[in-house]
């Protein structure tokens, strides 16, 4: 049977918001699409306690903690360093038992923006255009502040983890936690790609993420080559992931919250797997970048598919041998 279960908010570390997979349809209204800005990571906590992969969860910038009035059973990803459920320390990229009272608290990686929490059930949140995401140029901040008490309701009446060093299941997780040293990010070739020179200079360059950038667009400092002429360019529509060069020297990659039609020239796309990955970019950050075709950017997409949905079936096949339902889902 189905209960309402009270979240407090100990820590909103400094910045927390509701986050999901973002609006359907509504770009042809010119709305973002927004959503969580590591959609990989996101998803994978939703699977982990049961949700269905766009169910509402958090997403977490620093330090963050919440003490729950029931047993909750939770999954934290991304750039989470460690998580602690009172005095024990609990597995990231797992599930989680936290008893009733007892706080949990996930610190940041040292690496990687972002973290994610999902709480098994239906997490309460305000929605516009069908999304719980954010948009602040639309009013809809959604953010979670210090002391905030959230409700969930959920399926889920406790399951006794006495040993919090040992994971509570062992699952096929495909993670992707936030690594030292530069990342490389796989492009595919824009249409004004032909700017003479520009594609052997991404590839051989590298770039540094700024200050500047957020979920509109990480801005990156580094060489570029302009277009010869200085014919106007008709706005046009922008997809995430569109890598532009403006009038100043740099690049922008533009993520969920872009707006959707620009009029700077397109030299690439960062491919659908690696959007995760810019999504967990922090300022300083090295990014290379190296070219791919249409049939290797498909295949690493299609691999972290098949990874969820292995994880996916898994976690079915253990949550119906021990009792645990299948969370409620999101309407």
């Amino acid at each position: 049977m189905s209960r309402e279960v009270r979240l407090d908010i100990v820590d909103a570390g400094w910045l927390t918001t509701f986050q999901d997979a973002g609006r359907i349809g509504t770009e042809r209204l010119g709305v973002p699409t927004g959503g969580s800005a590591d959609q990989h990571a996101a998803t994978v906590a939703n699977v982990l306690v049961g949700n269905e992969r766009n169910a509402t969860l958090l997403e977490v910038m620093g330090e963050f903690s919440l003490v729950p009035s029931a047993d909750v059973l939770v999954a934290a990803t991304g750039a989470v360093g460690q998580v602690l459920v009172g005095e024990h320390t609990a597995d990231a990229w797992s599930p989680v038992v936290v008893p009733a009272g007892v706080e949990v608290r996930l610190l940041p990686a040292a690496d990687g923006a972002r973290g994610y929490l999902a709480v098994a059930g239906r997490m309460h949140s305000e929605t516009f255009l069908g999304s719980a995401a954010p948009d602040a140029r639309m009013g809809f901040a959604q953010q979670v502040n210090h002391g905030a008490s959230l409700t969930v309701t959920t399926d889920f009446t406790g399951f006794r983890q006495p040993h919090f060093d040992h994971a509570l299941f062992r699952l096929p997780v495909p993670i992707r936690r936030p690594m030292p040293g530069p990342w490389t990010v796989d492009l595919l070739p824009g249409p004004d790609s032909r700017i003479p020179g520009i594609e052997e200079l991404i590839e051989s360059a590298e770039y540094r993420v700024t200050e500047r950038s957020n979920h509109v667009g990480v801005r990156l400092d580094g060489p570029v080559l302009h277009p010869d002429d200085d014919t106007e360019i008709v706005s046009h529509g922008v997809p995430v992931g569109a890598v532009e060069i403006p009038h100043g020297d740099e690049l922008i990659v533009l993520g969920r919250y872009r707006t959707v039609t620009a009029g700077y020239p397109i030299v690439a796309f960062a491919t659908t797997a690696s959007q995760s990955m810019l999504g967990q970019v922090t300022p300083g950050r090295v990014v290379r970048f190296r070219w791919v075709d249409r049939l290797q950017a498909h295949r690493s997409l299609w691999q972290l598919e098949i990874a969820v949905q292995t994880l996916e079936l898994a976690v079915a096949d253990v949550f119906g041998a021990v009792g645990i339902p299948q969370q409620a889902r999101n309407g």
